[in-house]
């Protein structure tokens, strides 16, 4: 297991030896992101980063080595859960065999400041560090919703959209609620394949949230935004077990109450980016379509439902079973 790295912040020089007496040591803690540096949560996390190292002069510092091109994002946990890196901000999907309960936060209507004062979670944590041998640090940018988006004016049969002709680009956070309520076979990408995909038209649709579309350049393809939102964001940050134990508790102390700030922060200036952004969209063209009837309704239902049955499904798998899963889905939903 990887060592956290401490470095000397400084010795004092007497009479031409050196002291034995070191000043603080401070605390450095390696990290990666998920999302190329471009896409607007990355640069939340490194505002986190530039947080964290201002408020932990002397004391702590996050060293990042760099996103996907560093190490690719579907590994990015598993590095954090070996030590070969100390932390990632990452989706919580990227590792949901290990850590079931994470569906807990896409199929959550709340956000992190909720979840944060009921002990949503503190729990979560717990889970994270029995399943995976990671400590939780924050849920950052939470209470963005997702929606569908087209290429294509979408059709709908019986109030639901028709999928027949679609080919949907999807990823583990929507596939269950893509398979199990659409019936679509979608084609799974990660996120900086998905640009080529649409240009080349071996995607015509895909799931993405309601911030973040034009930094990919997808608006470009993508015409139509289909209602209703549904789900939310699970971007967090994870930190290798054994390296935040190794921390100095003042080092602690500043990662944690940083990470509870940029939370309130991060969701907040999301919620008002999603309306301008939305906004924007409009006005370049891309039409917002609603499902008829009690369409909407249902969808939104329907994208909870297929969610709670995988965690449910797959918490069974372990040998926890189902412990905490009523305690989750109370905790994360106002």
């Amino acid at each position: 297991m990887k060592k956290l790295t401490r470095i000397a912040a400084g010795l004092a020089i007497a009479v031409g030896t050196f002291s034995s007496q070191a000043a603080l040591a401070v605390d450095r803690v390696t990290a990666v992101h998920a999302f190329p540096s471009s896409l607007i949560y990355t640069k939340s996390f490194l505002s986190f980063v530039d947080k964290v190292n201002e408020n932990g002069k002397g004391v702590v510092e996050i060293v990042v080595r760099g996103g996907p091109e560093a190490i690719g994002l579907a590994q990015q946990p598993e590095a954090v859960r070996n030590g070969v890196v100390d932390m990632a901000y990452t989706a919580a999907s990227f590792y949901a065999g290990t850590v079931p309960e994470r569906d807990a936060l896409v199929a959550s209507n709340a956000n992190a400041e909720y979840a944060r004062k009921n002990g949503g979670l503190d729990l979560l944590n717990q889970i994270h560090q029995e399943k995976m041998g990671v400590y939780y640090l924050g849920w950052f940018d939470s209470g963005v919703s997702y929606n569908l988006y087209t290429v294509n004016e979408p059709k709908f049969t019986d109030g639901k959209i028709d999928v027949t002709n679609m080919r949907l680009r999807s990823n583990p956070v929507y596939d269950a609620f893509f398979k199990d309520y659409l019936k679509a076979q979608p084609i799974n990408l990660p996120t900086t394949d998905v640009y080529s995909a649409l240009e080349r038209s071996v995607a015509n649709a895909t799931g993405w949230t309601q911030i973040g579309l034009k930094d990919l350049g997808w608006d470009k393809f993508l015409k139509y935004r289909v209602g209703p939102d549904f789900f939310s964001t699970d971007m967090g940050v994870i930190v290798n077990l054994d390296a935040w134990n190794e921390l100095s508790d003042a080092a602690k102390k500043v990662l944690q109450d940083t990470a509870i700030q940029h939370e309130i922060e991060s969701s907040n200036e999301f919620a008002k980016l999603a309306e301008e952004q939305a906004a924007e969209l409009k006005a370049n063209g891309m039409t917002f379509v609603s499902l008829p009837g009690n369409g909407d309704a249902e969808f939104e239902k329907a994208a909870k439902k297929a969610t709670w049955a995988r965690m449910r499904e797959q918490m069974e798998k372990h040998p926890t079973k189902l412990t905490h899963y009523d305690a989750l889905i109370e905790k994360f939903n106002k």
